[in-house]
């Protein structure tokens, strides 16, 4: 069944992928509309999002809001379709960086890097930046259901030298690549949110107690990486810039938890500068009546 679904999909995302620019965003309307207005994929969820996040905006910024996110999802959704196809020239124009030279000068010091983002702006276009490093490229990911897309993931991303790899792979395959003295740089969505059962820390997310996803910061720690955070910003349709911010070159000098704490101090500057571009379809703050007495103030 896995490889029928595959088979009558994959010829039509192969054909969005080879559209035009022009064509792909008009076709990222027609999907708004189905999506936002018939179908309300979710509505109900970014909505609660919003009004939890922002008790002091009005109904008519929520909406605003609301229909600006659901626009940039649907062009991060045709995006990540047109990464089959396109170009590294069209890569390298659509997706920069500011300031490259921050992972430069780690490589020069011989540092591996853990890279933490967060689920805002656009992460689908990252992997161009396999093209201005000489470190070998991981980025952890969940692995998709289906076996023939998820090996089509793989491909798209190998396409630029980076390398998909599990939660459970990560500490084997990194630590492998330090024995063999290789410099690695990896990856990670760091905002999700963790079994609340399972979750080593709790802190403030936007105003609010949640379970925070410690992985990034644990194998930091345990392989001595330096810590760098990408912040993406939207400059026009189709075209972004990500900004570069060490957080440590030393994560063993910092408290347990304290670098977790950092990053989501600058995913919450990116929130509050354009709300419009985080995922808010995401039941992030789910758990906030879970707080463990430990952990209550």
């Amino acid at each position: 069944m896995q490889l029928i679904t595959y088979v009558i999909i994959y010829p039509f995302i192969w054909l969005i992928s080879i559209l035009p620019f022009r064509l792909l965003y008009g076709l990222s309307d027609i999907l708004y509309f189905f999506i936002y207005h018939i179908f309300g994929y979710r509505k109900t969820t970014v909505r609660a999002n919003l009004n939890l996040i922002f008790p002091g905006k009005s109904e008519t910024e929520i909406n605003t809001i609301t229909s600006q996110f659901y626009r940039h999802l649907c062009d991060m959704i045709l995006e990540a379709i047109k990464s089959m196809t396109i170009s590294e020239k069209e890569l390298r124009k659509r997706f920069t960086f500011s300031n490259v030279e921050v992972l430069n000068e780690l490589e020069n010091k011989n540092r591996s890097i853990v890279l933490m983002c967060a689920h805002y702006g656009s992460w689908e276009w990252i992997f161009i930046l396999q093209k201005y490093v000489n470190h070998k490229g991981y980025a952890v990911y969940k692995r998709l259901a289906n076996k023939y897309f998820d090996r089509l993931v793989r491909r798209i991303r190998a396409r630029h030298n980076t390398y998909l790899i599990t939660t459970k792979e990560t500490f084997k395959v990194l630590s492998n690549s330090k024995k063999k003295g290789e410099l690695t740089i990896n990856g990670f969505v760091s905002d999700q949110s963790p079994k609340a059962d399972k979750a080593l820390h709790w802190s403030s997310f936007m105003g609010i107690k949640v379970p925070m996803y410690t992985g990034a910061e644990t194998l930091a720690k345990k392989l001595d990486m330096a810590v760098v955070f990408f912040g993406v910003r939207r400059l026009k349709r189709g075209y972004y810039e990500t900004t570069f911010k060490t957080i440590t070159e030393h994560p063993r000098t910092f408290k347990d938890f304290e670098i977790t704490d950092i990053f989501f101090k600058l995913v919450e500057e990116q929130i509050l500068e354009n709300p419009q571009f985080y995922l808010w379809t995401h039941k992030r703050w789910k758990h906030r009546d879970k707080v463990p007495k430990e952990f209550q103030d």
